[in-house]
């Protein structure tokens, strides 16, 4: 009995100790030295093991006046320690955010220490500088590396790569395809998934400076997970007339007109999760018809996203639809743990952390927001609900905004523009939102106005709990 009882003991010791990983991928020569950053010197190590160098790419950032900031990935498990050197100047004062992660620091003279014991999505800023920060992804290890010899796999190893013989700097993907990008992998170009399905694409690689990440249309079933897209000069993922789409820790910087994160034309049954998205333009929108895509936009669920729009809206819902006929619907659309980083946009016309500009005969219904941080509004809204007629980019009105649900949203910051809500008419109005635990430097909001939000005109059973 004793000899079985010490080998109990001995299996819950083993297996209760976490294994120790990591994985730091090399850098192709191409771009070593056109897109590195020397503002940080960034390290990891296991504990007790030696300092193992990461590399400083160069991600742009902010298009009123595009910054060059850092960012750095690996894979790992059980506990890592980072070191960061910040090489120009004194460091007076860091901090690292989401500040709701909890991410403790010491400093050491112009060096910085701390220690993950998760996967993490995170900002490193010194000084105050939120434009030449460091944007460290930790990822949890790879749980599946296609087999390249599969011919069902389209596989990017280690290295630079390039389209060939494509006009559009393109990889056009066939159905029922895996593309992997393997840690190491550079793709300068974007990949077009048309009128295909069951197409996955994972991996740890980076898509540099493309037109597009993935233009994603008329497809079914497609899934982005671990990839991560720097400066491309339109959408990361450009979604049209697409359903079934799962994107999954998804990083994406940009800093062009136009050059936002996930825009989605008439897509439904989607699934977006453990996103970073600093964008120059909205970092999620969700619409109806637009271009040459037709229908309804119906079933998300966005989980556990990290959103810094350096220009435009976090959240954009409703803009554009189809005055061919009654209109879309756009509903069932949810949003969960979400921390909002930044919100800045000077165009009165097109502010709101959470933004409903409900045009061109679109209805929306059936939406919900719970557990929403917002850290930083430098210009701008919290809430801006409208049905209207946006004349620079729609044809006519919305038809209305029906049960919206807000529920725990955190505000720590100065006062903003106030939010507004406020119909169309009579018959295109905004009815059933319900405010719950809405909290603003740490006091949850009693009424309106001290929420510093506006209802206007035509608009029916809006309530604060």
């Amino acid at each position: 009995m004793r000899k079985i009882l010490l080998h109990c003991i001995l299996l819950i010791t083993a297996c209760s100790i976490k294994a120790q990983v990591l994985n730091i991928a090399p850098v192709p020569k191409e771009i070593f030295y056109a897109k590195h950053n020397d503002d940080f010197t960034v390290c990891a190590r296991i504990p007790g093991q030696d300092w193992q160098d990461l590399f400083e790419y160069k991600v742009v950032v902010d298009m009123d006046k595009p910054q060059e900031a850092t960012m750095v990935q690996f894979d790992f498990e059980g506990k890592v320690e980072i070191r960061v050197k910040w090489n120009n100047g004194i460091v007076n004062d860091v901090k690292i955010r989401p500040t709701d992660k909890g991410i403790e620091c010491r400093k050491d003279g112009n060096l910085i220490y701390f220690t993950l014991d998760k996967p993490e999505k995170l900002s490193l800023e010194v000084n105050g500088d939120k434009l030449h920060n460091l944007h460290i992804f930790a990822n949890e290890p790879e749980k599946e590396i296609p087999n390249p010899e599969d011919p069902n796999v389209m596989y990017f190893g280690a290295g630079y790569h390039r389209p060939k013989d494509s006009p559009n700097d393109a990889f056009n993907i066939p159905s029922n395809t895996t593309v992997y990008l393997a840690p190491g992998a550079v793709v300068n170009g974007k990949f077009i998934c048309n009128k295909v399905e069951n197409v996955r694409f994972v991996g740890r690689g980076i898509i540099y400076d493309p037109q597009r990440g993935f233009e994603l249309i008329f497809s079914k079933n497609i899934e982005i997970d671990g990839i991560t897209v720097v400066n491309p000069t339109h959408y990361t993922v450009y979604g049209g007339q697409t359903s079934g789409l799962k994107i999954n820790n998804l990083k994406s910087f940009s800093s062009r007109g136009w050059s936002d994160g996930i825009d989605l034309m008439s897509c439904s049954d989607v699934s977006v999760n453990d996103v970073f998205l600093r964008n120059s333009d909205d970092c999620i929108a969700i619409y109806g018809h637009r271009w040459d895509f037709y229908g309804d936009a119906r079933n998300y669920q966005i989980t556990n996203a990290i959103l810094w729009a350096d220009v435009a809206h976090p959240i954009n819902i409703g803009l554009h639809g189809d005055v061919s006929h009654e209109g879309n619907v756009i509903e069932n659309i949810h949003f969960s743990n979400i921390d909002i980083l930044e919100h800045d946009e000077d165009d009165r016309n097109y502010q709101g952390c959470i933004a409903f500009s409900i045009s061109d005969h679109n209805l929306v219904q059936d939406i919900s927001f719970t557990d929403i941080r917002i850290e930083k509004i430098q210009e701008g809204q919290l809430f801006n609900m409208r049905v209207l007629f946006n004349e620079k980019y729609s044809n006519g009105p919305g038809r209305g905004i029906k049960n919206v649900r807000f529920k725990n949203i955190y505000y720590n910051d100065k006062e903003e523009n106030p939010s507004i809500i406020e119909g169309y008419s009579d018959e295109r109005n905004i009815e059933d939102v319900v405010f719950e635990n809405i909290v603003i430097n740490g006091k949850p909001i009693k009424t309106f106005e001290e929420g510093n939000i506006r209802l206007g005109k035509y608009t029916k059973k809006v309530i604060l709990k």
